[in-house]
């Protein structure tokens, strides 16, 4: 009986670092996405229009095509950082 409760402990500890990692993957990439799309595209945009990308300011450039492509980047980089941490914890799919 306290050799299960002593497993049952083990699971519990791998499952709360396991969300707690995905949980803080998720909100850095948030943080990242919320940055680029609303800070660069809207917020700094009076400080980024001296700066010239492809014919047009840098601001206007992130709110057009630079959100987006971010966005894609760090949909790959959860894909695969979320295979390595499942890895890590012995979830991955097989």
């Amino acid at each position: 009986m306290a050799e299960e409760t002593t497993n049952m402990s083990r699971v519990s500890e791998a499952d709360k670092g396991y969300w707690a990692a995905n949980v803080r993957m998720i909100l850095i990439s948030l943080v990242i996405w919320a940055l680029v799309s609303f800070g660069f595209g809207i917020v700094l945009r009076p400080l980024l229009s001296g700066i010239s990308v492809g014919g047009t300011d840098l601001g206007f450039w992130f709110a057009q095509q630079g959100s987006i492509l971010v966005f894609l980047v760090l949909i790959f980089f959860y894909a695969w950082r979320m295979n390595k941490l499942d890895k890590q914890y012995g979830v991955e799919e097989e």
